[in-house]
């Protein structure tokens, strides 16, 4: 019996939990749906479908920074494309969490949508011309193409024969005790 309600309780949870990420995803698809956004290196573009020409017009797209609170304040390009798609790109534009409003030339929205710009990291590639070895790779066990003296072999040595004994004590102590729950 307990086992049943425990059962019965942790799958109400579950479905109570997907019923709730359900309701918060089809209200984002919802909210977003009428603009798509993204980005390419420095490069911002949104895409919609949602305008129409009006007077040789699709309407006009804004970038705003998280200091920014309106569309007039953003940085502002006009819509270029088709009655099928329609679309504008800002270039050059520093890392940071920007949002980007799209208004039709009819004065609707088509919509809003957020986008992180990520810092690009530019590769450095250099060439620099080294000349090759006279005598060809110097083969050997670690460092041969350096003569080490005994000391520091000695020293290596001490350092290997400590690890090996420290470890037939550590497993003789451990074999020596009685297994216990």
């Amino acid at each position: 019996m307990r086992n049943s309600s425990l059962f019965l309780r942790s799958g109400l949870t579950v479905a109570a939990a997907s019923a709730l990420s359900f309701l918060v995803a089809a209200g984002q698809a919802e909210a977003q749906s009428g603009i798509s956004v993204s980005t390419t290196g420095t490069t911002v573009s949104v895409t919609t479908r949602a305008c129409t020409n009006v007077n040789g017009s699709w309407g006009t797209a804004s970038l705003l920074n998280s200091r920014q609170a309106n569309f007039s304040q953003g940085r502002q390009v006009s819509l270029s494309g088709t009655s099928a798609l329609q679309s504008a790109a800002w270039s050059n534009v520093s890392a940071g969490t920007y949002t980007v409003i799209v208004i039709c030339s009819d004065g609707t929205t088509a919509g809003t949508q957020s986008v992180i710009v990520s810092p690009s990291v530019r590769p450095t590639i250099s060439a620099t011309a080294t000349a090759s070895p006279s005598r060809g790779v110097m083969g050997g066990v670690g460092g041969g193409s350096q003569d080490y003296g005994t000391l520091t072999l000695v020293g290596g040595g001490v350092l290997v024969g400590t690890a090996v004994a420290g470890t037939a004590w550590y497993l003789r102590r451990r074999t020596s005790k009685p297994y216990r729950l």
